[in-house]
C-alpha cells in the first residue's frame, strides 16, 4: 500500500475538510442538540496530565496490546460509523483493508456498506460486526449466523440508541427527518432489553460485545452475563446531549469489572497521549471514531494506514517519555487532573490546525 505524505495527524483533518462538502462535514463533526457531550469528551482527557517516571530503560519500547485473542500493534480499533461509504469508497471493506494494513482491529457497522460477507472478505484482520436491531428474534439470529459463518472475531450490540438524536446542523439543512431515522425501522432497537442480550450469550458461542455502557451498575450487570467486552462510549457525542466524558467514566467502571471483562473506551480520542491516558486508567484498547473517517476522507485507506503509523509514533514516543517501556507497566499514577490549556472542543487536540486559512 502507498505511503501518503501526511507527517501530522492535523494536516489529515485539514485534508478531509478539503475533501468533504459542508453537509458531510458537519455530519463528521456534528453531535446532538447543543453538542456538550461532543466538547465534554475532549474536556475529559484535555483535564487529565501525564506524570512521568524518569531514569527507566527505554531504548526498547513495546506498543503493541491485545484484546479477544487477536494481537494489535497498537491498542486501537475503528469503531463501527455508520455510512463510512460517504466518506470513501469501499466503506467498511476500505476500514477493514486499512485496519490490516496497519495490525488493528476493526468494528464494521450495519448501517453501512457493503455486505456482511464481504467486510469479512476484505481483510483476514481482526474484525467485529456491529448490529442494530431492526427486525424481531428469527432477523437477529439470521445475522448473528451470517457474522459467525463469515469469521468475525465478536458481534457488537449498540445499546444507547434506543432512539435517533436530534442533530442541529443535519436537521437545520434538512438532511435528515426529525422523527423518522434514515436506515430503516428502529422500533426493535428501542425494545432492546437485557433478556434479548442474555439470550444472544447463551445461543450463540461467538465474543458479545456491548457498546455504549455509561453506568456502573449497567457494567456490572454486563459482565454478570459473560459479557465479553465492555465497551465505554457516548456515540462521540452524538446520542444523549448533557452526558459526561466518556474518559470521566472509565475509572468506575474499570475499578468495578476491569477483572471480569475487557473494557474499551471511545469518544474524542486522537493523539498518542490519549490512548496513553486511557489505558493507564485500565481500558484494554481505544475505539477511533471521527479521527477513522478524517483519514478516509482525507485519502482513503492510504491516508489512514499512515494516519495508524503517525499515531504508533505518538505512542511511543510518549510511552517513552512517560519512563515505561510497555502498556504493561502503565498505571492510574501516571495521570491526574490539571488544568486544561485550551477551550475543549471537537478539534481542540489539534492546536495548529487553522481552517481559517482555506476559507472555512
Amino acid at each position: 500500500m502507498s505511503d501518503v505524505p501526511f507527517r501530522t495527524i492535523h494536516e489529515i483533518v485539514k485534508a478531509a475538510r478539503l475533501n468533504l462538502n459542508q453537509t458531510s462535514w458537519d455530519y463528521l463533526i456534528g453531535g446532538s442538540d447543543t453538542e456538550a457531550t461532543v466538547k465534554r469528551n475532549r474536556l475529559a482527557i484535555d483535564s487529565k496530565a501525564l506524570r512521568p517516571k524518569v531514569l527507566n530503560d527505554v531504548s526498547e519500547i513495546d506498543i503493541s496490546s491485545s484484546i479477544l485473542g487477536r494481537h494489535l500493534s497498537i491498542p486501537v480499533m475503528l469503531a463501527p460509523i455508520g455510512s463510512l461509504e460517504v466518506f470513501s469508497p469501499g466503506g467498511g471493506a476500505t476500514a477493514a483493508i486499512a485496519a490490516a494494513e496497519a495490525g488493528i482491529l476493526s468494528i464494521a457497522s450495519s448501517l453501512c456498506s457493503p455486505t456482511i460477507e464481504e467486510i469479512a472478505a476484505a481483510s483476514n484482520a481482526a474484525k467485529i460486526y456491529q448490529l442494530y436491531v431492526r427486525g424481531d428474534e428469527k432477523w437477529v439470529d439470521d445475522i448473528i449466523t451470517r457474522v459467525v459463518n463469515s469469521g468475525y472475531d465478536g458481534f457488537c450490540l449498540t445499546v444507547d440508541t434506543s432512539v435517533v438524536s436530534r442533530r442541529d446542523r443535519d436537521i437545520a439543512k434538512r438532511v435528515v427527518p426529525t422523527s423518522q431515522p434514515p436506515d430503516g425501522d428502529f422500533t426493535y432497537q428501542a425494545k432492546l432489553n437485557w433478556a434479548d442480550v442474555a439470550r444472544i450469550r447463551d445461543k450463540f458461542d461467538i465474543p458479545l460485545i456491548l457498546k455504549g455502557i455509561n453506568r456502573i451498575e449497567d457494567a456490572i450487570r454486563a459482565a454478570e452475563l459473560g459479557i465479553d467486552v465492555i465497551y465505554v462510549s457516548n456515540h462521540g457525542g452524538r446520542q444523549l446531549d448533557q452526558g459526561p466524558g466518556a474518559m470521566d467514566i472509565l475509572p468506575g467502571i474499570v475499578n468495578e469489572v476491569g477483572s471480569r471483562a475487557s473494557i474499551v473506551v471511545d469518544g474524542g480520542f486522537y493523539r498518542g497521549t490519549d490512548i496513553i491516558k486511557a489505558m493507564a486508567l485500565g481500558a484494554s484498547a481505544v475505539g477511533l471514531g471521527r479521527l477513522q473517517v478524517w483519514a478516509l476522507a482525507a485519502g482513503g485507506a492510504p491516508a489512514l494506514v499512515s494516519c495508524m503509523r503517525i499515531l504508533k509514533h505518538e505512542i511511543k514516543t510518549a510511552l517513552a517519555l512517560c519512563g515505561v517501556a510497555g502498556f504493561s507497566e502503565l498505571d492510574a499514577s501516571f495521570v491526574m487532573d490539571a488544568p486544561v490549556t485550551v477551550a475543549p472542543d471537537v478539534f481542540s487536540a489539534f492546536p495548529l490546525l487553522n481552517l481559517e486559512d482555506e476559507g472555512y
